[in-house]
């Protein structure tokens, strides 16, 4: 079972991973790769709204997607953007990345080879890693003015979608966590994250929602 304030504490991290940016025409969607074709579905409505002539889907497999996407997530994030009516013309596959920073900079490289220019970026990603993806892309192309978007959702939407909350809440504490250290390694720019948000955290934290964390951060004295 949840704790109510547990739930409320989700919430809260929940709210902050939104950015919440109004969305306009861009060069360019990166769709990062990951379980959840709910971003390939985002990335098609937007293109399909004319946010932006051409896609780049990224994404290799990773433990919890090799059985569900063998042919490797951006493979299966354009079969399905496909089925939604987008036309092949305007879809890249990136298929190499396993993780947000090499979603980016593999996503650059496949473009810069395509000799496409690049101004502005849309980020299409799970709706509790808008704030990773989007600070991710900041630190490693500068350049580029970004955008995050994903799935319109509530929570409980989110976790009834999945099918498992207490899942869910970890994915959160976690991606939470990676905003918080990522910076100190160079992954990612700062953001500040305010003191509600942080005791919520710590909260969830010591509480054991801690299977998604770094280990540094396992346990209530880190």
């Amino acid at each position: 079972m949840i704790s109510a304030q547990a739930w409320a504490d989700a919430e809260r991290l929940w709210d902050f991973q939104q950015m919440g940016h109004e969305l306009r025409p861009c060069s360019v969607a990166i769709g990062l790769g990951s379980h959840d074709l709910g971003v390939a579905d985002t990335t098609a409505d937007l293109y399909h709204r004319g946010m932006m002539p051409l896609i780049v889907f990224t994404g290799a497999t990773s433990r919890t997607t090799r059985d569900r996407m063998p042919r490797g997530e951006a493979e299966h994030y354009r079969e399905r953007a496909m089925e939604l009516g987008v036309p092949a013309r305007a879809i890249l596959v990136e298929p190499r990345a396993r993780n947000t920073g090499e979603n980016i900079r593999f996503s650059r490289e496949l473009l810069d080879g395509q000799q496409v220019t690049v101004s502005s970026a849309l980020l299409v990603s799970k709706p509790y890693e808008e704030r990773r993806a989007y600070a991710t892309a900041r630190k490693l192309w500068p350049e580029v003015e970004w955008r995050s978007a994903s799935t319109p959702m509530t929570l409980a939407e989110y976790v009834d979608s999945i099918g498992d909350a207490r899942l869910v809440i970890d994915m959160l504490v976690g991606a939470q966590q990676r905003l918080m250290i990522y910076p100190r390694r160079g992954f990612m720019i700062e953001q500040e994250t305010p003191d509600g948000v942080r005791a919520a955290f710590e909260r969830l934290r010591d509480g054991g929602f801690t299977s998604r964390l770094m280990p540094e951060a396992v346990g209530p004295d880190n």
